[in-house]
Order: C-alpha cells, then structure tokens, then sequence
C-alpha cells in the first residue's frame, strides 16, 4: 500500500510542478495577497480629513478644536467661514468631517449650561463614520468631564472640590484594539482554503480530461489510496505556504504564537485535510476543469462571509448560524484567534477542535464514497 501511494504522491508533485507559472501560482501569489491585504484590511481610522465651522471664537472653542487636532484621529484641514460652506465642502469631497461650533459656546461653559456642538460626518462609509462618531464622543467627553471639575474647583476652592469617577478600562489579548490582530490570522485561513480548494478542486477532473485516468483505472491502486495520493500533496503544500505566511505576520507584522505551536499544525492539518476532501468532492463530481472551478468559487465565497471573518455570526439569523456549522474555515479560525492571540489550548478549544473534526472525516468520507474506480 505504501509503495503505491508514495508513487501517486511523486506523480502528483510532478504534475503540478511542471509549469513554472504553477509553482509561482502556489507559493507566491498567496503571500503577497496576504501582505497586501494585510495592510489594505484594517479599521483603524486615522487622520480624518477635518473641516472646522468656529463661530464662537473664543479660548475655549479653540481649546475644544485642539483637543480634536491633538488626539491623531483627526487633521485639520480647513477652516469655514460660513454655515453654507459645510455642505459644499462634504459634497466634493474636500473633508471627511465637519467640526460646527456655535455663538455662545464659551458662554454656556462657563454659566453651567449644556453647550452645544454640532458634528458632520460623510455617511457614505457607515462603518467609518460610526468610528469616527465614536472618537468624537470619546474626546467631548473628556473635554466635558474637565470643564467640569475646573468649574467646580474655580466655584468652591481646592478644598471643596467634588470627587469624580474614572473608569479603568481594558481589552484582553489586544490592548491598544490594533486590527491586525483581528484580519492577519483571519486572512491566513482565507488563503489557505483559496490554496487547497482550487488547486484540488481540479485534481481529478484534470485526469478525465488529459486522459491518464484510464491508465489509473488498469492500476491495482484503491479508492482510499487515490483519495490519499490526491490529498496529501495539498496538505504539505498548505503547511508550506502557512508556515511562510506565519514568517510574514511575525516579522512585519510582529504577530507572534502565544499559544500551542504544535496544536496549532496539528489542527492546520486537520483543517486542510477537511478543505481537500471537500474539493475532492467538487472534482469527481465534475466533468470539466471549467465546472469544477466554477463549483469551488461558487463555494470559497459562502465559506469566507460566513466563517465570522467580516461578519460576527452571532448577529446573524439563527438559520444562517447553523448553516455555518458546516463550514471548515468558521472552526478553523476560531482555533487560530484562540491559540494565535489568546494563547489559550484545547480545554478551551475543545468544541472547534471536535468540529473542525468532524468536518473532515465527512468531507473525505464522501470523497472516498463519491469517487468510483470506472469511466463512467
């Protein structure tokens, strides 16, 4: 048994290595896609394009705007003279967001009155701009709570100064909320599967077309050891072109393993394993390369948008939820978050681990089931 399927791996490794425009398909354009997008992929806003609209004109307006210069979310880029610039400034596109302080502003401060300030977002970007409205809120909260205290100390002296409450607030296993941490594992997942789906979604189906299925068929070789020679080949791939996207995240993205290095192969291996025998699956089932690539993408986008890459599954419909039970990529990349940046182990990760199981033993299975040794 072993002297065939080593000579179904070797012949396999020689198919693909053949053309030279395939092992730069394997092993290059992966990484770079994950670079590339690693950097491209972030929620991190920073240096909003900023317009202000001061009517106040007074200490403390251009405190409050210095406040919004100083904390590096916003720059500001314009000043407007007038209320009718706001819209004409939003509308082509000259700032992100418009800072509208009114007459009176210093006035209500220093009286004790709410003091009013209006704040103009480009919506176009929802999500950007409910960021935006967060920083924001964050500062004239700040402002507010100081301006206070200052009031309350200039009203009553030192002595007779009001205690105030101030939160201690922290993010576990990412402090400062860096979104690296959250899309760089993420897109490790994502290029693998893109890696052992459509290059083994062809793996058969390329034999039906060149011809040398037939030849395999004449073979004593069986249906577990064909199953075996398509997949073990992708997995070492997959291992190879992991361990050079882990290089990537720690040395320019200083993204280290704080957890279970070795359940962390063990389970990459598991996961690939589940992702070949589902496009095993595709391949034998197809008549044509054509069909069976087109099966695979029809298959790679559904696998990404509900794994909880882009979208958390816990505010998706609860059919949609169990529905992503039968994605590979949902289990795999809560394994890597928790050993890659939790650094936590399988007592923990017991319920993935089962999963992501569970997916692969089904998925080669059918494979297996799914393919028969005859031309028709």
């Amino acid at each position: 048994m072993f002297g065939r399927l080593k000579q179904m791996v070797i012949k396999e490794f020689l198919q693909m290595f053949r053309d030279v425009r395939m092992r730069v398909v394997i092993f290059v354009v992966p990484l770079i896609q994950m670079t590339v997008l690693s950097f491209a992929l972030t929620t991190d806003v920073r240096q909003i394009r900023t317009g202000v609209l001061d009517l106040d004109r007074s200490p403390s307006s251009r405190e409050f705007i210095q406040e919004f210069s100083s904390s590096g979310h916003f720059n500001i880029k314009m000043h407007a003279r007038a209320q009718a610039d706001m819209a004409r400034l939003l509308d082509r596109s000259r700032v992100r967001v418009i800072l509208h302080i009114p007459p009176g502003f210093e006035g209500d401060l220093q009286s004790g009155r709410t003091a009013h300030v209006q704040l103009l977002a480009d919506g176009t970007d929802s999500n950007t701009t409910s960021i935006v409205f967060g920083y924001a809120e964050q500062i004239v909260t700040g402002f507010s709570a100081r301006v206070q205290a200052e009031r309350l100390v200039r009203l009553q002296g030192p002595g007779h100064a009001f205690g105030h409450m101030e939160p201690d607030i922290r993010a576990w296993y990412n402090p400062n909320l860096e979104s690296r941490l959250y899309y760089v594992p993420a897109l490790i997942a994502v290029m693998l599967l893109v890696v052992s789906l459509l290059l083994t979604s062809i793996a058969v189906v390329r034999e039906k077309e060149i011809g040398t299925i037939e030849q395999m068929l004449v073979t004593p070789i069986t249906r577990v050891e064909f199953i075996l020679g398509k997949t073990v080949p992708y997995v070492i791939i997959g291992y190879i072109v992991m361990t050079a996207m882990f290089l990537i995240a720690m040395l320019v993205f200083d993204i280290h393993i704080k957890g279970n290095g070795i359940l962390l192969y063990i389970m990459t291996g598991v996961y690939l394993s589940g992702n070949v025998g589902l496009a095993l699956l595709i391949s034998v089932s197809a008549d044509t390369q054509q069909q069976a690539l087109l099966t695979a993408f029809l298959i790679l986008m559904p696998c990404v948008l509900l794994s909880g890459f882009i979208f958390p599954i816990r505010n998706m419909p609860s059919t949609v939820q169990y529905a992503t039970l039968l994605n590979p990529m949902r289990w795999y990349l809560e394994i890597l978050r928790g050993v890659l940046i939790k650094g936590v182990g399988m007592r923990a990760l017991w319920a993935p681990i089962l999963g992501q199981g569970i997916l692969a033993c089904i998925f080669l299975a059918l494979a297996s089931v799914r393919f028969k040794k005859t031309l028709a």
